[in-house]
């Protein structure tokens, strides 16, 4: 083990696998930091020096901290959460004798669809409509302001779409393929600012070591560059659908999450023929991940569809997404970092369609193994 590293977020998409990859792969000595006894469910497989406190609590978070070399600030969560987090996370750091915050911003801060040649100098954009995106870009400004006061290093990391097993992006189009509801905006050829979840982990592990880095941004991505079409495609063949006859949309009426739409769907004949398709454990995943209960109830196992993270359901947001022209460059991750993807787009689509069928969706490698 290179160094003793605090994880908050450890329990969600981008977390739990960063615990994953540090621990199995003897990364770093990972010390998962959560807000419940419940959240570390899935992590109880792993003998950790787990935490739990509250981000905001910056005495908790001082002593969840205590004899850690750096920090990984992973939390997601509504607008107020992303805002109200860093400060006592930052001044905590300090106190606990941190030596470097890695901090996961998004690149939406420069906007769902950036315009052409934008990258890690362009100025944040403060008044977006979606207000994620502002979260985001205060949160960065806060810590910056943070840093030029206090002594803990702060590198910011700005992913895009991340993807893989369990991400919200392609578990919500498999839902929607199955419920009829999935469709394309500008025939899917905008441009997709992929990055396939391993490849975050790898950019984290550089961030958190590399030298000469302090203050700096970073956007991170896929080696390809990638439509919509591209990363939504498999999955609607590996389900068996035909994913040219979806429709093609200039505007989705807005919809509910989720939960709401299983709802409506069991109050009529046709939606609980619809209902029906979807295996048994996939909708009690949906129903564990939505339902508001307390953490420990929840299976460790249910497909992360969580209310506080930005969904791909907004009218705006998706419509937006659709039309993205520009692939946000990640040169200076390359340079300063030495960032190379470690796992290539179409084996990042083949591992996800393979968890799909773990988690009981129909794909059809699933079907063939059932008969």
């Amino acid at each position: 083990m290179s160094h003793r590293v605090a994880l908050l977020g450890a329990s969600g998409f981008i977390g739990s696998r960063i615990v994953e990859m540090f621990h199995l792969g003897g990364l770093a000595d990972v010390r998962p930091v959560t807000r419940s006894i419940g959240a570390l469910a899935r992590l109880s497989r792993f003998d950790l020096d787990w935490r739990v406190a509250d981000a905001r609590d910056q005495q908790g978070m001082c002593k969840a901290f205590a004899g850690c070399e750096t920090v990984i600030h992973a939390i997601a969560g509504d607008p107020a959460t992303i805002r109200d987090s860093v400060t006592p996370v930052y001044r905590a750091a300090h106190e606990a004798g941190v030596r470097r915050l890695v901090y996961l911003s998004s690149a939406s801060v420069h906007g769902q669809a950036p315009l052409p040649g934008t990258d890690e100098e362009s100025p944040l954009r403060r008044r977006q409509p979606i207000a994620y995106n502002n979260a985001k870009a205060c949160a960065e400004r806060r810590l910056r302001g943070l840093r030029a006061k206090g002594a803990v290093e702060l590198v910011i990391l700005r992913p895009g779409i991340v993807t893989g097993p369990r991400s919200i992006w392609q578990t919500r189009f498999a839902i929607e393929l199955l419920a009829g509801t999935a469709y394309w905006l500008n025939d899917g050829r905008g441009i997709c600012n992929s990055l396939y979840v391993d490849n975050l982990v790898h950019a984290i592990q550089l961030a958190l070591t590399a030298p000469g880095i302090d203050g700096q941004a970073f956007l991170v991505g896929d080696a390809e560059t990638v439509t919509w079409a591209d990363l939504y495609r498999p999955i609607a063949q590996a389900m068996g659908f035909d994913s040219i006859q979806l429709p093609n949309v200039d505007h989705v009426p807005r919809r509910g999450n989720i939960l709401e739409l299983a709802r409506s769907m069991e109050r009529t004949r046709p939606g609980r023929a619809i209902a029906s398709l979807i295996p048994r454990r996939v909708r009690l995943g949906i129903r564990a991940a939505m339902t508001p209960v307390p953490p420990v109830n929840a299976s460790p196992w249910a497909i992360p569809i969580a209310p506080a993270s930005p969904l791909p359901s907004a009218t705006l947001e998706m419509s937006r997404l659709y039309r993205c022209a520009w692939k946000l460059p990640d040169t200076k991750a390359r340079q300063l970092l030495g960032y190379r993807p470690v796992v290539s787009f179409t084996e990042g689509c083949r591992r996800t369609i393979g968890w799909l069928g773990f988690a009981g969706f129909p794909t059809i490698q699933e079907n063939n193994r059932s008969r």
